[in-house]
């Protein structure tokens, strides 16, 4: 290699032995004076690829050493970004080089972010030249102004998730759309929050002498065939942006500020009781009627119950409603080792039992008494407390009180048929609990479902089978 001379570097770091060089968006016209100067300051320039409008126009007749070798050997993006930071610090051991990067360095490199990392990691300095980045040029083609709630995204990174980590209420622009495969992966991710025919725009070359600009429905996104490294997905809001947690927030938040709703503003933990309980069974309604529609509509009144709580608590400086979805959140993560760490797990039972012992150790952290019913509420109706109880006993491994649950149940028939008061009767039913716990059965949706027959005027379900037969 032949010899370098020194690259700038700003005062405060006279002993960088990387520059990292913002190529621009595209056009050689966007690269900076500083950028262009930091180039011309070395003979050979490390790229970290070679496919960029930038490179061919400006490193022409110059020596250059890109990375599209590393993509091209079939590793994972962590495995080629790990290389790319090792190739290049270790030519920076033989002294100072320049890593030229599309865009600016710190949006969307994560290959810069590996460099850092690594060269800090190593005792070698690194400098930043910034770059005129893909966002603006982007922008101006779509007519969108960053400062309206633009969101930004990694198409691959999202391409990973399971739901999108983006506020449908607010424009986001995913970087990065490279071609028909992750494409494809993006789509269905977004299909989780975003109509099928949800509008979004593709920008291609945004900042070169001949962008590419189409608009097709979501559904449609891994139909095309001109996606590459310069390609953007613009997916513009909701058509009526009410479709966050945030917004139903703020919609909250207003009805309790002092010039909001009077009945808003008066309610607290205790009187809306009621109306937390009332909502949990009006949904139950709608599930056990199967109407999707109903359900919908139910659990969004169950939600405003959940949010308007948060609120007050905001007021009252408890807690927040970041702070109940921070610790439901890490609470489902803990207890699901088996997805999120290293524990197997393959049926439903050891599931269950991983849940039980991982309760059992939080609940001896914080220093609790092992208690055989925490967790059980004690305003559950009496049917479904009874099978609450039952179960985590099933669950902890307690001996059943008998082995013909039938049998039991029978007898306690016999029981209150000799004796008809409230002792007996009580031994009736927890006994058709115990039958219904042992068959894995919900004695209480059992119940309700039954009491709908009755209340509709039709006969027991044996003898409606029993017709139709």
């Amino acid at each position: 290699m032949a010899a370098l001379t020194q690259p700038p570097a700003p005062d405060d770091a006279p002993s960088a032995r990387v520059v990292i060089v913002g190529l621009g968006p595209g056009d050689p016209q966007h690269l900076t004076a500083a950028a262009r100067h930091a180039l011309d300051a070395v003979e050979v320039v490390h790229v970290r690829t070679a496919r960029h409008p930038a490179v061919q126009a400006l490193l022409a007749g110059r020596r250059f050493v890109a990375c599209d070798d590393l993509y091209e050997a079939g590793l994972t993006f962590d495995a080629v970004y790990d290389a790319i930071a090792e190739r290049l610090l270790e030519a920076a051991r033989l002294g100072p080089i320049v890593y030229a990067v599309p865009g600016d360095p710190s949006v969307g490199e994560t290959s810069v972010r590996r460099l850092r990392a690594a060269a800090e990691a190593a005792g070698i300095r690194t400098t930043s030249v910034p770059g005129v980045s893909f966002i603006g040029p982007t922008l101006d083609l779509l007519g969108w102004d960053a400062l309206d709630g633009l969101q930004l995204a990694d198409a691959t990174a999202l391409a990973a998730r399971h739901h999108p980590d983006l506020d449908p209420d607010r424009p986001a622009l995913v970087a990065q759309l490279y071609g028909r495969l992750v494409a494809s992966d993006v789509k269905l991710v977004l299909l989780n929050q975003y109509p099928d025919d949800h509008p979004v725009t593709l920008v291609s070359g945004a900042a070169t002498s001949s962008p590419r600009v189409a608009t097709l429905p979501l559904h449609a996104l891994d139909r095309r065939d001109d996606l590459d490294d310069l390609t953007t997905l613009a997916v513009p809001p909701l058509a009526h942006a009410r479709g966050s947690l945030l917004t139903l927030a703020d919609v909250v938040a207003r009805l309790r500020a002092p010039d909001g709703c009077p009945w808003d503003r008066e309610q607290t933990h205790a009187s809306l009781r009621p109306y937390l309980l009332e909502e949990a069974h009006e949904a139950l309604d709608a599930l056990d009627a199967g109407d999707a529609a109903a359900l919908g509509d139910e659990l969004g009144d169950l939600l405003l119950q959940v949010v308007l709580h948060a609120q007050i608590a905001v007021e009252e400086g408890d807690f927040s409603l970041a702070d109940v979805v921070r610790g439901i959140t890490e609470k489902l993560i803990r207890r699901h080792p088996h997805v999120f760490g290293d524990v197997q797990a393959v049926t439903s039972a050891a599931v269950v039992a991983n849940w039980e012992a991982l309760k059992a150790e939080e609940r001896a952290e914080r220093g609790q008494a092992a208690d055989p019913l925490a967790g059980v509420p004690r305003g559950l109706p009496a049917l479904a407390r009874a099978q609450a109880i039952l179960r985590k006993g099933r669950r902890a491994g307690e001996p059943a009180q008998t082995a013909d649950p039938a049998a039991d149940l029978a007898a306690a028939a016999a029981r209150l048929g000799a004796d008809p008061s409230m002792a007996p009767l009580g031994d009736l039913l927890l006994a058709a609990v115990r039958l219904a716990v042992a068959h894995e059965l919900d004695a209480e949706s059992a119940l309700r479902e039954a009491t709908a027959r009755q209340a509709a005027g039709m006969p027991p379900s044996e003898h409606a089978e029993g017709d139709a037969t």
